[in-house]
């Protein structure tokens, strides 16, 4: 199996790779090279930092031409971790209203609530989705990693889990060959183990 990490600039890829290798996967690539991409079995989608300047760089480098081509019109299976799962909405609130790449009816805005810490770290218990495949043997209210000053809200079904704090947001959506997770997998340990075996194996 061949797993390409997106490199756009901003992304916790070494601890991506550390998990991958630790699952058995060891060709793993992160590269921004239109061949990779192609070539790739599985693409995942990083980031950490500012949603502004990850869109910028990421259409830079065209590669919203390329994983468009690749996830929506191929069907390559694309997992979006933290950043890299919002910027697959719609659009973001982060630094005026900002368009993301388009792949999920959703938006990217702050926490409102002026009783909770921003930004949101640490673990939290998720609410998951019965029919999910992204957390496949996982019990209910399992904790998760999480590091993000912006949630994910969307007003239609995208088979969503969720975790509040002050107030529900996404924690995870799945639609067809596309996944993202506002936590860190990687970061998870057993869990996020767990949830990246079955991203790779059932998507």
């Amino acid at each position: 199996m061949n797993v390409v990490i997106i490199d756009y600039g901003m992304g916790n890829i070494k601890s991506i790779i550390g998990a991958l290798k630790y699952l058995g996967i060891n060709k793993v690539k992160v590269s921004s090279n239109p061949s990779d991409i192609t070539d790739s079995d599985k693409i995942i989608l990083p980031g950490v930092g500012a949603f502004p300047l990850a869109i910028k760089n990421i259409k830079r480098l065209h590669l919203d031409e390329y994983l468009q081509n690749e996830i929506l019109e191929k069907k390559k299976p694309v997992l979006g971790i933290c950043l890299g799962m919002q910027l697959m909405g719609k659009s973001s609130t982060e630094g005026g209203l900002i368009s993301g790449l388009g792949f999920i009816d959703s938006k990217v805005e702050g926490f409102s609530d002026e009783f909770i810490k921003v930004p949101h770290i640490g673990f939290n218990q998720v609410r998951i989705n019965k029919n999910s495949r992204l957390f496949d043997a996982i019990e209910d209210f399992s904790d998760f990693y999480f590091v993000h000053s912006y949630k994910m809200t969307s007003e239609i079904n995208i088979s969503q889990s969720l975790c509040e704090y002050g107030s529900n947001f996404i924690a995870s959506y799945e639609l067809d060959n596309i996944a993202g997770v506002q936590f860190h997998p990687e970061l998870s340990q057993t869990n996020g183990l767990k949830l990246l075996k079955n991203f790779l194996y059932k998507f």
